[in-house]
């Protein structure tokens, strides 16, 4: 396709990769950004084989993992040294991937300054409340302070779950998670290559990812979380840190290394989730990706993953488009299968890790832990968490 004049709204991850990959193949791309200087937000992620393969695309995969920590194995227990309910281990795929546990920032780093070297235009302070159509299918963005900007061939959403350029759909989850980066504590007990869980049933979770070195930090991190009700997080903030720190210290004692470095409630950052898909992600000249076409729990991990697979097939479909309108469709098509399939996995797996009733954790611990152990079953945890099931990397010709 000819070269575009493109928007994408919105600075974090998915934003800057869809914006550095539609700017190499030539379009004209602005980024708007509602804060004054663009920012990451958020403790860790784990970047997956799927998202690492677009890292890798983009010249970026590399450093991602010298930032980060690799993940071989993901490890959960009931109670402090209680069974194992959870062991996925990338080993059994019997491929030489693993996952990456790496800081936000430093993944947001990484792709921004990519983005500054290809000198593509963000422009900062403007908040972005709607996008209209003008002449031609193009699109206009509107601001807070009452100015707009356009026209455009094309406006990127990639505002995140609470999108204003979506239309309100699906549910808010009853449970999110207070999160924190802390100092990674050698000797401590942890696994310095696993994401390692605890759990209480699922209404009490708190777990702990090596993520590498972040941009403002030397020494390796860790990302720690302990899961909570969003109806409770007021109640925690008035009961205080200490009644909250024996809380998790009963769950898991070791955990006292890291809770002796927070001194502050305001170092604790509590992510709300959203269950949603868009039934509809693309209209004339705009499309909305990463959580902004679908959100859900962090369960299975996918969330940056998917952004970027997403990123990855909206440049495929303007490259083999000779229409704005054609190249949406062919996104859309590229990625609803496997946005589908992960959506309805991650909808029933929820509650096995974040509910309030009894019996489903009492199957997980006593049904799931055993069966877990059964040829193939580690094939296809492996698989699962990986976000590799759906073969999304040959559909994309990432493979």
């Amino acid at each position: 396709m000819r070269p575009i004049d493109i928007a994408v709204a919105g600075c974090g991850p998915c934003g800057l990769a869809t914006a550095l990959l539609l700017a190499r193949d030539g379009h004209r791309v602005t980024i708007f950004e509602r804060f004054d200087a663009a920012q990451p937000v958020g403790s860790g992620l784990m970047l997956q084989p799927t998202g690492l393969a677009v890292l890798d695309r983009l010249g970026l995969g590399d450093a991602a993992r010298a930032k980060g920590a690799a993940i071989e194995r993901l490890i959960g227990r009931a109670g402090a040294n209680g069974p194992v309910v959870l062991d996925v281990r990338y080993a059994a795929m019997r491929r030489p991937v693993s996952g990456i546990g790496i800081h936000r920032a430093s993944l947001f780093g990484l792709l921004h300054d990519a983005v500054l070297e290809a000198r593509i235009v963000i422009e900062t302070g403007r908040q972005v409340v709607g996008s209209a159509l003008v002449a031609d299918g193009k699109r206009r963005l509107d601001f807070a302070d009452g100015t707009s900007v356009g026209p455009f061939d094309l406006v990127v959403d990639t505002l995140g779950a609470r999108s204003v350029l979506a239309a309100p759909t699906g549910r808010d989850l009853p449970y999110g998670a207070l999160w924190a980066s802390l100092d990674w504590v050698d000797g401590a007990g942890f696994d310095g290559a696993a994401l390692e869980q605890r759990y209480r049933a699922a209404r009490q979770m708190t777990g702990v990812m090596p993520i590498g070195t972040s941009p403002n930090h030397t020494m390796p991190q860790a990302a720690f979380f302990w899961s909570l009700r969003a109806n409770a997080l007021d109640a925690w903030r008035n009961r205080g840190l200490a009644a909250w720190a024996d809380e998790v210290r009963t769950l898991w004692p070791i955990c006292d290394v890291l809770l002796d470095q927070i001194g502050d409630s305001d170092q604790l950052t509590f992510a709300r989730y959203a269950h949603r898909t868009l039934s509809r992600p693309a209209s004339t000249g705009l499309i909305h990706m990463g959580d902004a076409w679908h959100s859900t729990s962090p369960q299975l991990g996918q969330g940056a993953n998917m952004a970027l697979l997403d990123a990855w097939a909206l440049a495929q479909g303007l490259r083999s488009s000779g229409s704005v309108g054609e190249a949406l469709a062919w996104t859309v098509h590229l990625r609803s299968d496997h946005i589908n399939l992960y959506q309805n996995l991650s909808y029933w797996l929820t509650p096995v890790y974040q509910s309030d009733g009894n019996v489903v954790p009492f199957l997980r611990d006593r049904l799931v832990a055993p069966l877990s152990k059964i040829p193939p079953i580690p094939h296809v945890l492996a698989m699962l968490v990986s976000g590799l099931v759906g073969a999304p990397l040959g559909r994309l010709d990432l493979a």
